[in-house]
C-alpha cells in the first residue's frame, strides 16, 4: 500500500513543480512585455516630438501607456532628450 500512495505522489509533485515553473516564466515575460511597450512608446514619442519623454508619467498621460503600479515597478532613467532612456521593469 505505501508504494502505491508514493507512485501517486510522485506524479501530483511533478505536476505542481511544472506549474509553478510555467507560472514563474509568465511573470517573467509580463515583464519583458511591458518594457518593450515602455520603450516603444518612448520611441514613439520622440518620432512624433524629437525628443525623448523625461518620465514614464508623460508616456502614460499622452501615448496610452498603461503599467499596473500595483505589480510592477517600471525604473525609467533619462539621461538627455535625444538619448534612449534605461529602462527596467521590476516585479513587486
Amino acid at each position: 500500500m505505501p508504494l502505491a500512495s508514493l507512485l501517486l505522489a510522485v506524479p501530483v509533485v511533478a505536476v505542481a513543480a511544472a506549474a509553478g515553473q510555467v507560472s514563474r516564466d509568465m511573470d517573467a515575460q509580463a515583464a519583458a512585455a511591458l518594457k518593450d511597450s515602455v520603450v516603444q512608446a518612448a520611441v514613439q514619442c520622440y518620432a512624433v516630438e524629437g525628443a525623448y519623454p523625461e518620465s514614464v508619467d508623460y508616456l502614460e498621460q499622452n501615448y496610452g501607456l498603461h503599467i499596473n503600479h500595483k505589480r510592477y515597478i517600471v525604473s525609467y532613467s533619462a539621461f538627455a532628450s535625444n538619448v534612449m532612456p534605461d529602462v527596467q521593469v521590476l516585479e513587486k
